[in-house]
C-alpha cells in the first residue's frame, strides 16, 4: 500500500491522457465489468482520449489524476448540471472515481471527493451526486463516509429473455434464458 504522502491530486493535464484512458479501462474492468453486463468495457479504449481531451476543454467537467511518481494511479471525474424548469437548482456529478488497487486505502479516494465537493461549490452547485451499483456495497460504504445518503433507486428489467426467473444479487431477479 502507498502512504497518503506520497500520492498527489491535481487537475489532469493533456499529458495525462493516456493514464487517464488505462485508470478509466480499470474503473471499467472492475465495477460495470463485473456488475453491468450492458457496459461495453472496451469503451475507454476505444473512446476514453477523445472524452477526456473534450473534458479538459469544458469549464463544466472536472477531471483530476491521482499521481504516485509521475504515473497516474487512479481518476475522478465530475460534471456540472445547469437548473432546469424542472430541477431548478444547479447540480454536481460525480461520474468516475477510481484509484488502483495497490494505493487503495491511503485515503485518496476521499481528498478526491473533497476537491470535487468543493470544486462543485465553487461552481455554484447546490447539490452533489454520485451513482453506485446496488451490488457494490463497498463503494456505497465509502460514498456515504464522504457525506452522500441514498436518494432514488433504479430498477432495472432486462427485454428479450425467457420468463424464467432466478434470484440474483441482492435478491434481485435475473431473467435467465
Amino acid at each position: 500500500m502507498t502512504t497518503d504522502e506520497h500520492l498527489t491530486v491535481r487537475r489532469a493535464r493533456h499529458d495525462d491522457i493516456p493514464g487517464l484512458v488505462a485508470s478509466s479501462a480499470g474503473l471499467f474492468a472492475e465495477d460495470a465489468g463485473t456488475r453491468d453486463p450492458s457496459v461495453d468495457i472496451g469503451w475507454p479504449r476505444e473512446h476514453g482520449a477523445a472524452s477526456f481531451t473534450a473534458a479538459l476543454e469544458d469549464p463544466a467537467r472536472l477531471v483530476l489524476v491521482v499521481a504516485h511518481g509521475g504515473e497516474v494511479v487512479g481518476h475522478l471525474t465530475g460534471s456540472l448540471t445547469e437548473p432546469s424548469a424542472v430541477r431548478p437548482v444547479k447540480s454536481a456529478t460525480l461520474q468516475g472515481l477510481y484509484v488502483r488497487p495497490a494505493h487503495r486505502r491511503a485515503r485518496v479516494g476521499a481528498r478526491l471527493v473533497a476537491e470535487f465537493l468543493a470544486w462543485a461549490e465553487d461552481q455554484g452547485a447546490r447539490q452533489a451526486e454520485v451513482a453506485a451499483y446496488s451490488a457494490n456495497p463497498e463503494a456505497i460504504r465509502f460514498y456515504e463516509r464522504q457525506g452522500f445518503g441514498a436518494h432514488a433507486v433504479t430498477l432495472r428489467h432486462a427485454l428479450g429473455r425467457k420468463k424464467e426467473a432466478a434470484p440474483g444479487a441482492n435478491d434481485q431477479t435475473d431473467h435467465v434464458s
